[in-house]
């Protein structure tokens, strides 16, 4: 197992001690305030214990070897892991508005709501500090767990914080019907995140490009191509959990031998592997540069140029994941 999937499975159980520590406090929070906006505010704590628990199985199975049954390992199941959060997510969403509704009609007696109010704010806090440590975590070692980790948890310190307010306005006005309307806009606020957690998971499912990791990508390639590389076509990316495998075709002098086109390869493989933090796999066709070819190559000792040089075509993610060799009039 490689670092950092020891980093991510050590960050998750940290999640899972929090979590359980916040949904303790939220609904001792509830007991002492039979606050509604309250106990919409502990129960979506439930679906976070829950989901961390989940997600940490998600991170050892994404964290498998390969094998004959899985060439391209595991790391799938975390999209799995962010669908099924964002479904547990919605349907505690749904819970909250029909209890909020309910109790329009049949109100609740609110008291200590000071006290209720603290602790929320503490917990509040609290997740907010820890989605920012997942969320740096996540973007660093690309795990889709750790993120909608941390976009579930952030969501919750920002509604957290609006529940503070809402409830203080209570409090302060004794306005009880007010902990209701909260409350159901608080519903609607996580039903919409469940919804966009699983719109999110089935991109990742069905292998949708990744436009800025793909921007990224070009751009390093465009900064570190070598005159050797006369272009880059067909680029295809897909990500399993935090691994990611790149599909492409590499244009090459059509003289170079087996040998000289492999070690192009080979540092173009290596830029990859160096320059990303997470682990890179390349399966890179080698394609013949042709005559059109001459009028971009950058290769200024070619024994063979059939055509002097006219323009210095930047890469970029249009260009590259065309099926076609680069030109200087590209249709």
């Amino acid at each position: 197992m490689s670092t950092a999937k020891q980093e991510n499975i050590r960050l998750q159980y940290l999640v899972i001690f929090v979590g359980i520590a916040l949904l303790v406090v939220k609904f001792v929070a509830f007991y002492l305030t039979n606050s509604n906006t309250i106990f919409s505010d502990a129960l979506e704590s439930i679906v976070n214990v829950v989901m961390a628990v989940v997600g940490l199985v998600s991170l050892f199975i994404a964290a498998l070897p390969k094998d004959l049954n899985h060439p391209y390992g595991h790391g799938k199941v975390e999209f799995v892991y962010a669908s099924l959060e964002g479904f547990l997510i919605g349907v505690a969403g749904m819970s909250i508005i029909i209890k909020s509704v309910y109790n329009f009609f049949h109100p609740v007696v609110l008291h200590q709501l000071d006290i209720g109010i603290a602790l929320v704010a503490v917990t509040g806090l609290v997740n907010y500090i820890l989605a920012r440590v997942l969320e740096r975590q996540g973007q660093q070692k690309r795990s889709v767990t750790l993120i909608s980790g941390a976009q579930h948890l952030k969501s919750d310190a920002v509604t957290t914080l609006g529940l503070v307010i809402g409830l203080s306005m209570v409090w302060l006005f004794d306005v009880k019907w007010l902990d209701n309307l909260i409350a159901i806009a608080f519903g609607f606020w996580i039903v919409w995140m469940g919804l966009k957690l699983i719109r999110q998971s089935l991109s990742g499912i069905m292998d949708e490009t990744d436009e800025a990791m793909l921007e990224d990508l070009v751009a390093l390639m465009e900064q570190n191509r070598h005159p050797n590389w006369i272009d880059v076509h067909n680029l295809r990316i897909i990500r399993f959990g935090s691994d990611i495998h790149l599909d492409l075709h590499l244009t090459l002098p059509h003289y170079f031998t087996v040998k000289e086109a492999h070690d192009e390869v080979d540092r173009f493989e290596e830029l990859m592997q160096t320059q990303l933090d997470e682990h890179t796999e390349c399966f890179i066709h080698v394609d013949p540069c042709i005559e059109s070819s001459c009028r971009l190559c950058e290769k200024s000792d070619c024994p063979v140029r059939q055509n002097p040089k006219e323009a210095h075509i930047v890469w970029t993610k249009e260009l590259v994941r065309r099926n076609k060799k680069h030109g200087l009039v590209e249709e």
